[in-house]
């Protein structure tokens, strides 16, 4: 009996041993939506006079909090020499998705050549001309002539510019919308265990070690019992 006991609480502390699933984290949990057309501002308040720049047409911000004209949103991440901005974008005009982009932000350094006031006949070509690389996060156009909104380690600003950025599109939550059609497995239960193989696996062992136990101990009792009859 003291055997199967023994089984016993070993099988229940190994269960108890096993891992449990690890939830995700509130911020890991926050939806993706993409600018799917080229009209899609950011904002650093929630009204119109407040728009900074046109967001990469088919690149993503991070929604925070989803409201019913503004949605607050991330765009960017903290990784040098990006930083994240935080702002508001129209709610309807973003389009969530139910999946996490493999590259939801769209990463590009621009560098830009300023040329000096001449300098009369002092002047050296090779120093007239200075370049500033900056990380570009969108454009604007104003009275005519086209901004990019960038960042350069320290602040956020405007630069002026001669052309439009060139970049590739992003056009991946296309495949996903055309596959919400077919079949899509059951999702599982919240708060369902994610138990791998391996864990069943050990489980079954464990029962079955028990069972066996249980057999041996009975056998063992059946035997006292004869052995006591025989006298």
């Amino acid at each position: 009996m003291k055997v199967f006991l023994i089984a016993v609480c070993l099988f229940l502390s190994a269960a108890l041993a096993l891992p449990a699933p690890v939830a995700a984290s509130a911020d890991e949990e926050k939806p993706y939506a993409v600018a799917a057309t080229e009209d899609v501002w950011f904002y650093s308040a929630e009204n119109e006079e407040t728009r900074l720049f046109l967001i990469p047409c088919t690149y993503y911000v991070r929604v925070l909090d989803e409201g019913e004209v503004y949605s607050t949103v991330e765009y960017l991440t903290d990784d040098a020499p990006y930083k994240k901005l935080l702002g508001y974008c129209r709610t309807e005009q973003l389009l969530a998705v139910d999946f996490v982009p493999a590259r939801p932000y769209l990463r590009k350094q621009v560098t830009l050549t300023y040329t000096l006031p001449d300098a009369g006949g002092l002047g050296d070509d090779a120093l007239s001309k200075v370049e500033r690389t900056f990380v570009y996060y969108g454009e604007r156009t104003e009275g005519g002539q086209l901004y990019y909104y960038v960042f350069d380690g320290e602040t956020f600003g405007y630069v002026p510019a001669d052309e439009h950025i060139a970049y590739e599109r992003n056009d991946d939550y296309l495949a996903a919308l055309a596959g919400e059609s077919e079949p899509q497995p059951a999702p599982e239960e919240e708060g369902g265990s994610s138990v791998n193989a391996v864990q069943i696996a050990v489980i079954c062992i464990l029962c079955a070690v028990a069972v066996a136990v249980a057999v041996l101990v009975l056998r063992g009792r059946k035997s006292s019992a004869h052995e006591s009859s025989d006298f």
